[in-house]
């Protein structure tokens, strides 16, 4: 194929600036877009309102098609594409929701679409990307590779990039999120909205400040990866980790976002993964829905600062649902072992007849029940005729498990409670 037209050029100019993101440019995205994205609800959640202390309002954009707000801007960017460009394809580096969300419409719109993945992404990204219509290339072993790889492959192919947040027309796209949350209630003190690359906290804090600039917006980043909070603070903080939230797990913020946020949004927050992980459980637990860690990052903060949202109206935005069922089980059961519901007790006992059945039976004496037991005999620094029982058990409660414990050292065993990391 020969070498891009001009006509052929990456969607957004080389150097944007916030001039490029506006009240009016998100308008105009919402209109473009309307009719191909859910409108998703806002709804008031009484119990989270209740444990907070403030006054907790949810947008689900966990509920569009492909599970995530990614659409909007993805869209909007299509929308805006000339005839050549749709012709040849557009090409995007994501191992994520934008990936779904340019496959999805592009798919729908007749417009190829090429995205270029790390090898090591896990089959079911590269499954879903597919399902939905995208080409996948695999190539390198990190992100940064990919992306490299995709920028190669635009100019070769002539192909249209369309970067995954650091764009006017795609944050234009995103901040449609905002005016559908002020279309149905005006009166919000605070917006907390998850940061990644900073798209979609860019084009809600367009919106939300041009509207109205008494609103406080808040983005949320997650701990291990603080890339948009040191970037604005003036700070060197290493990025990196096994987070949760890998949704907004970037190292490299966004230069045009970085703009914006620095003159729109009011506070950048960092969560914890503990606080994450309690998010996300909370919000199946109340709300019955599901939310991947980045999506649940608005929640973690206004749980982890109280005193910060108390008696405020907030608005928060569950900007996906996209998790692997393993690691959501995973999350819920470690949720129940901080509750106290769920407890490993780690016994010492002799390696004689009856020995385990009278352990047992205080465990009955308790009414607590026996999930699994783990003998080990070999590994221990014990005496040969010693063993380590871990006990895996369900109680109503913390204070439960924590009875049964002084009744077991109250009959001279050692018991020591195994906690989670």
């Amino acid at each position: 194929m020969s070498a891009p037209a001009t006509s052929s050029a990456p969607l957004s100019a080389p150097v944007a600036t916030p001039a490029d993101l506006t009240l009016d440019t998100v308008r105009q995205a919402a209109a473009r877009i309307a009719g191909a994205v859910v409108r998703t609800p806002l709804m008031h959640s009484i119990t989270l309102s209740q444990i907070t202390g403030a006054d907790i309002w949810l947008k689900f954009e966990n509920l569009q098609f492909t599970a995530a707000y990614k659409e909007r801007g993805a869209l909007n960017a299509l929308l805006q594409l000339n005839d050549e460009q749709r012709a040849r394809g557009v090409i995007a580096a994501s191992a994520g929701n934008h990936s779904q969300g340019l496959s999805y419409h592009g798919t729908r719109l007749g417009v190829p679409v090429t995205i270029v993945m790390p090898r090591t992404t896990p089959t079911v990204k590269v499954m879903q990307t597919e399902s939905v219509g995208g080409k996948v290339v695999l190539e390198g072993e990190t992100f940064d590779e990919a992306y490299a790889h995709a920028r190669k492959l635009e100019g070769e192919l002539g192909l249209t990039f369309v970067h995954p947040f650091d764009d006017p027309q795609v944050a234009a796209g995103a901040g449609t999120v905002a005016l559908e949350m002020l279309e149905d209630k005006q009166d919000f003190d605070c917006i907390v909205t998850p940061i990644g690359g900073g798209g979609l906290i860019s084009g809600m804090a367009t919106a939300a400040k041009a509207i109205n600039p008494e609103i406080e917006v808040v983005g949320v980043q997650a701990g291990l990866f603080p890339s948009m909070f040191a970037r604005i603070k003036g700070e060197v903080r290493e990025c990196g980790g096994d987070t949760l939230a890998e949704g907004i797990a970037v190292k490299q913020p966004g230069d045009f976002t970085a703009q914006v946020i620095s003159e729109r949004v009011d506070d950048i927050l960092l969560v914890d993964e503990p606080a994450l992980e309690k998010a996300v459980a909370l919000l199946l637990q109340i709300e019955k829905t599901v939310v991947e860690g980045a999506g649940a990052a608005g929640l973690a903060a206004v749980l982890a600062n109280p005193d910060r949202f108390a008696g405020k109206t907030i608005g928060l935005v569950l900007c996906g649902g996209n998790i692997d069922t393993r690691l959501l089980a995973n999350v819920l059961l470690r949720d129940l072992a901080r509750q106290g519901r769920l407890a490993r007790l780690r016994i010492t006992l002799q390696d004689r007849p009856g020995a385990l059945f009278k352990v047992m039976r205080l465990f009955d004496a308790h009414n607590v029940n026996i999930i699994e037991i783990y003998h080990q005999r070999i590994f221990t620094t014990l005496p040969a005729k010693g063993l380590i029982t871990d006990i895996e058990c369900e109680a109503r409660d913390a204070q439960q498990v924590e009875d049964l414990v002084a009744a077991l050292r109250d009959k001279g065993y050692s018991v020591q409670l195994v906690e989670l990391g």
